[in-house]
């Protein structure tokens, strides 16, 4: 038996899946379909297509983000091994079959990870937005198609749903699991996971996951990057460019205040200030343009969100700090 778990919040990109999966469904021996409506405000029920709905249970999610909702969907599970999958993601030709020889592993081995494919546009260079979907290929144990044994995830207590958001959470879960004692492995099958569309400011959005990456640092230490397999990020340069940048305004703010002798001194503070803040502001604006279309909106965009980023990503950083203070090294779940 292998039972599926979709979290939802009722996407168009879910009717793609359901399809792909409607197709493959018999290649999988005894299958089970959970999907989890997360919709916080469902105004009906979710579409299956009939070729799955012999095999489909739709479970109730608590609203609470993709961790809390894949908990539901694995605790409901009949089957020794889960398969979560994204409801943006399409299974690929042969999908199903390449699973069953994927779980075809020893007694040890928690969990079984497949390959993600994002199609970039081969007319012209990706967007930074695209750039950044596109990562997820080379990401390390993300539930856009991942497996674990039940027992494993058991073992553990599944996914900490002190992770609200699809960030971290599935790298925070593969950790404790081999802290467990237990295998993951990378599987043959794959899926596509397609770019969506999103408007020019979704990179200030994202940077609410800083948060999630200081609660990460209070559980698993200043290590934490190396010990979860996550790739190297830019919060130190973050960091002093919106100090530089602080340092400059407030320099400015006082300088009317003090005493005439003070303030040339304060001016000279103040234009140090401003040209470490635009220095490190253009490094940051250069590489996300370098590689990009260069289209006067890209352009633009990118200049606009390279100056907002550090100090959005420091605020959330800090506020999930704070939030997180009475954690202490080695409570992950």
């Amino acid at each position: 038996m292998i039972s599926v778990v979709v979290p939802t919040l009722g996407r168009p990109s879910l009717a793609v899946l359901l399809d792909a999966l409607a197709a493959q469904v018999t290649d999988l021996p005894d299958p089970e379909i959970l999907l989890v409506d997360d919709r916080r405000d469902s105004t009906g029920e979710l579409a299956v297509p009939g070729a799955l709905a012999a095999y489909t249970k739709v479970l109730v999610g608590p609203g609470a983000g993709p961790a809390a909702a894949r908990n539901v969907g694995w605790r409901a599970a009949r089957s020794p091994w889960v398969v979560f999958l994204d409801d943006d993601v399409v299974p690929d030709g042969g999908w199903a079959r390449r699973l069953v020889a994927d779980l075809a592993v020893g007694d040890r081995v928690g969990g079984v990870q497949g390959r993600v494919g994002v199609p970039l546009p081969t007319d012209r260079r990706p967007t930074d937005w695209e750039r950044g979907t596109a990562g997820l290929a080379e990401g390390a144990w993300i539930t856009a198609d991942m497996a674990y044994r039940r027992t494993a995830l058991a073992e553990v207590g599944g996914f900490d749903e002190r992770f609200p958001r699809a960030y971290r959470e599935d790298a925070e879960l593969a950790h404790r699991v081999r802290l467990a004692g237990w295998g993951l492995v990378r599987g043959q099958r794959s899926v596509t996971h397609p770019v969506r569309p999103e408007d020019r400011w979704v990179s200030l959005r994202v940077q609410r996951g800083n948060a999630d990456d200081a609660l990460l640092r209070r559980l698993y230490g200043p290590g934490y990057r190396t010990a979860l397999e996550l790739p190297p990020g830019r919060r130190r340069r973050h960091v002093a460019v919106t100090a530089a940048g602080a340092l400059a305004l407030a320099a400015v703010a006082l300088r009317p205040l003090t005493r005439p002798a003070v303030r040339p001194a304060l001016g000279g503070v103040a234009l140090a200030g401003a040209l470490a803040w635009a220095a490190g502001t253009a490094e940051f604006a250069r590489a996300r343009i370098a590689p990009g279309p260069r289209t006067a909106d890209e352009v633009g965009t990118m200049l606009a969100t390279s100056a907002l980023i550090p100090p959005l990503a420091v605020t959330h950083w800090v506020r999930g700090w704070w939030r997180s203070r009475a954690e202490r090294p080695g409570t992950g779940r």
